[in-house]
């Protein structure tokens, strides 16, 4: 993908589109008697803090599950920092906590980790704060999403000869695992290891000052920080859940950045678009009837109308998906396009199955999760619609993140009869190992289903390099769209940010699950 040009913010009169968008807000707030931030903390306000408004809560701050979107955009290298980074452009690894590693077998990788560096708590880090972090994350009983969606529940060895020095020894040879390390946060030895923690302690250049559960979530410049001291003092996180009031708040200055907006919510010129490797799909579980007939999984394929939901809904941030993962990602394949939207052809397969005996009249939940992505419930009721015209009975189930993760995320919930749950998937990684093994291997923490040869070619490709490993992931991918079929993939996703006309950030297609603080600067 080529990398996305510089931008600074417009600096100029709020555009024309901010005024019903204020108009709306200040209507809302009139009518809930309710302030939509506390004045002290608004960009260039009275503490000079940057204020950001999400779509939701995080979750959890837990940095081990900081893979996760909600989570990891406030979390990654802004509380805790990886060994590794990846530049999301060119996809190149530089050092952050580690200042070198090197291949020193075909199982093991050797890391120097950088001196000099303390977390928020005063104590010292060093390779045995790695080492911990790895274990405590890979591996253990804590059920962090890392362990399967980066590490894909590899088996490691780890140890820290020295204080700057950390080996890691794999099972078999892993040709990316310096990869997976920029995706481990690391935290100081004797953190929790027998359960997730609500607020961690960092080596990044914020802390966490308070978390008012509900309200907001503030954090402070690390004063011992080893890197470059960023712009902000503070910065304080809220959340709204409607789009348009969060654009309203940027326009109107009681925010710096506003995440998730669409391009009609009102944020004018102040509404910057951004490549963001999302992809949005429908999972569906292929081990319940109806769904279990592959007929019927194609059926769905060919039922939703992908370039209607771009354009209409999406209003032409996106294009039509035919595969997990987006262009600039290792193992896409141009030469894999997105199923036809083909009513007739939904129909007949439906009906075919119908014949066969197959109950296609069983209800289907369609779950989908709030603030996922602008327009999530209407897209929802667009293929609830489409899926309806073909033959197929299905209901709409909305739910908030943590109701969503546990549908979407193993152990998954029981006895929830067939199922197709609405994904968004980032591989912000840039190469197809991490979708594969997480949302298309039988035992995938995100998969429901698969195939022994499917399998076998996840895992035969995990072991290539190059172009070797490009085209393997390629056929990965094909293989899954002509004979499993899990997913009907719907748009590959671009992101749009509200930025004030006093703030300069240039978001990446890392932004959505990681907005650096440190990258935020006020405008001169």
């Amino acid at each position: 993908m080529p990398p996305f040009p510089p931008f600074t913010s417009p600096r100029g009169p709020a555009s024309r589109a901010a005024a019903p968008a204020a108009a709306l807000l200040a209507g809302l707030l009139a009518a809930t008697g309710c302030t939509v931030a506390n004045s002290d903390s608004l960009t260039g306000g009275a503490d000079g803090a940057l204020q950001i408004v999400l779509q939701q809560e995080p979750p959890t701050l837990e940095p081990c599950e900081s893979s996760l979107t909600s989570t990891g955009v406030v979390v990654r290298s802004n509380i805790t920092e990886p060994l590794i980074e990846r530049d999301p452009t060119s996809g190149a690894l530089k050092p952050l906590l580690a200042t070198q590693w090197k291949a020193t077998d075909d199982r093991t990788w050797t890391f120097t980790v950088r001196d000099g560096v303390r977390f928020h708590d005063g104590s010292a880090f060093d390779a045995q704060d790695a080492a911990f972090s790895i274990t405590r994350a890979v591996g253990s009983k804590l059920g962090c999403n890392i362990d399967g969606y980066v590490f894909a529940d590899s088996k490691l060895e780890v140890s820290a000869p020295d204080a700057r020095t950390l080996t890691v020894k794999t099972a078999e040879p892993d040709p990316i695992l310096p990869l997976r390390m920029s995706f481990l946060e690391i935290v100081p030895s004797g953190t929790n290891t027998q359960a997730k923690v609500r607020e961690p302690v960092g080596t990044g250049p914020y802390k966490i000052e308070d978390w008012d559960a509900g309200i907001s979530l503030r954090l402070g410049r690390h004063p011992g920080y080893w890197g470059t001291k960023p712009d902000y003092p503070a910065v304080r996180y809220v959340w709204r859940a409607e789009n348009s009031i969060r654009a309203a708040m940027v326009t109107s200055g009681e925010a710096g950045i506003a995440t998730g907006l669409g391009p009609e919510d009102g944020a004018g010129d102040l509404g910057v678009p951004f490549p963001n490797n999302e992809t949005t799909a429908l999972r569906m579980d292929a081990n319940v009837a109806p769904l279990n007939d592959v007929r019927i999984r194609r059926a769905i394929n060919y039922a939703i109308d992908k370039s209607g939901i771009v354009q209409s809904l999406f209003l032409k941030l996106g294009e039509p998906a035919g595969q997990l993962v987006a262009n600039g990602v290792v193992g896409h394949d141009p030469a894999i396009k997105p199923w036809p939207y083909d009513p007739a052809r939904a129909k007949a397969l439906v009906a075919e199955a119908r014949a066969a005996g197959t109950p296609v009249q069983t209800p289907i939940t369609l779950i989908a999760r709030n603030a996922q992505f602008p327009k999530v419930a209407e897209t929802a009721e667009v293929i609830q619609e489409a899926l309806g015209q073909a033959g197929l009975n299905v209901k709409i189930k909305m739910l908030d993140t943590a109701a969503h993760l546990e549908y979407q995320l193993r152990p998954f919930v029981r006895d929830a009869g067939p199922t197709l749950l609405l994904i968004m998937h980032g591989n912000q990684a840039g190469d197809a190992a991490f979708t594969t093994s997480q949302y298309l291997a039988s035992d995938g923490p995100q998969s429901q289903y698969g195939t022994p040869q499917l399998d076998q070619m996840i895992d035969d490709a995990g072991q290539k390099t190059g172009a070797e490993r490009a085209r393997a992931f390629g056929q990965v991918l094909a293989y899954q769209n002509e004979n499993v079929v899990q997913y009907a993939h719907i748009a590959h996703m671009r992101g749009m940010l509200g930025i004030a006309s006093n703030v300069r950030y240039k978001p990446d297609s890392a932004t959505t699950d990681e907005l650096r603080l440190a990258d935020v600067h006020r405008a001169k």
